[in-house]
């Protein structure tokens, strides 16, 4: 059965009771879900496997604890949750249409991450100059004087979305710090000392200028640099994120995109599941996707902005 795809897999068990239980084996179904989890190009806030999935030796796990590997699989995999979203019932289109006649003020999110910035290539100057891709609509206003400012852009020729570009330094201290090689003080974001218990903990705070933004946007998308051959602080930037998604600057269920991003497609990757693990997303309590992304072609780069404007439409309608 190992030779068959997971698939096939779930069709022989619809064939009788004696395939059904067969080919519900835990083992194979660990197998198949360590083999492919790393291919995955997305994984969200509904379908993250838990850490211990894989810390624990199968061997290690008893007949009374195991894990039901064949629902974990169908649960994470993206063609399963592709296949529940078209599932859904048609009373939601209805609802969409009902909406698009109403007036609305284009939603507007939030981006930032090193991400941005430490890539080859530069992923938002390809959103600005690839509109077979994403359309650019209307000018661009570069500086990020409040509501509206930003970049708008055009989904699918129909909805249109604003992205805030913050970046932590500026353009010529990250020329100057790519060319020396040399780390940078990210200044969207200041450190504030508190007493936990007997322990003094660290945590981030944002500048004025970046609250107001956090304060007006709809969601935010961060950037991660995703590319395996590069060091990461994931504890830091688990820290920065939750200082922009800081429940006092705005609704605490805004969603979170996060483009796993790399310069080109022949950069290995850390994959997407590993990258939401070592960001601790699942300590997040709003909704949230990680998705795989290339600057230099913008793969995966719609997939992500259709589930981002899903999340922050059905946050607006409730």
């Amino acid at each position: 059965m190992s030779f068959l795809s997971p698939q096939d897999l779930c069709h022989l068990g619809s064939t009788s009771c004696y395939w059904r239980a067969a080919v519900q084996d835990p083992l194979l179904w660990r197998y198949f879900l360590l083999r492919d989890l790393p291919f995955w190009t997305s994984i969200d806030w509904k379908s993250l496997p838990d850490v211990e999935i894989f810390n624990k030796a199968f061997s290690e796990v008893s007949d009374n604890t195991l894990y039901d590997y064949m629902a974990i699989y169908k649960k994470s995999c993206p063609q399963s949750r592709k296949s529940w979203k078209s599932s859904r019932p048609r009373y939601g289109a209805v609802t969409s249409f009902l909406q698009s006649l109403v007036t609305q003020a284009e939603p507007r999110f939030a981006m930032f991450g090193p991400g941005l910035e430490e890539l080859d290539n530069s992923l938002v100057r390809k959103m600005m100059t690839c509109p077979e891709i994403l359309l650019v609509a209307g000018l661009p206003q570069r500086r990020i004087h409040g509501i509206g400012s930003g970049v708008s852009f055009q989904f699918n020729n129909n909805q249109k979305f604003n992205i805030l570009t913050l970046y932590s330094t500026t353009s010529v201290e990250r020329k100057r710090a790519r060319e020396e090689q040399a780390a940078v003080v990210n200044k969207m974001f200041y450190q504030e000392n508190s007493v936990v218990g007997n322990q003094q903990a660290v945590h981030y705070n944002v500048i004025a200028q970046v609250k107001k933004v956090c304060e007006v946007v709809d969601g935010f998308i961060y950037v991660a640099n995703a590319e395996a051959h590069k060091k990461h602080d994931r504890q830091e930037e688990l820290a920065h994120i939750l200082a922009m998604i800081d429940p006092t600057l705005g609704p605490p269920n805004r969603p979170l995109l996060v483009l796993s991003c790399i310069s080109q497609e022949d950069v290995k990757r850390i994959p997407c599941v590993y990258v939401a693990h070592q960001l601790q997303l699942n300590l997040l309590n709003q909704p949230w996707m990680v998705q795989d992304t290339v600057a230099a072609t913008l793969t995966g780069l719609l997939s992500g902005i259709e589930w981002l404007l899903e999340e922050a439409d059905c946050k607006n309608t409730q």
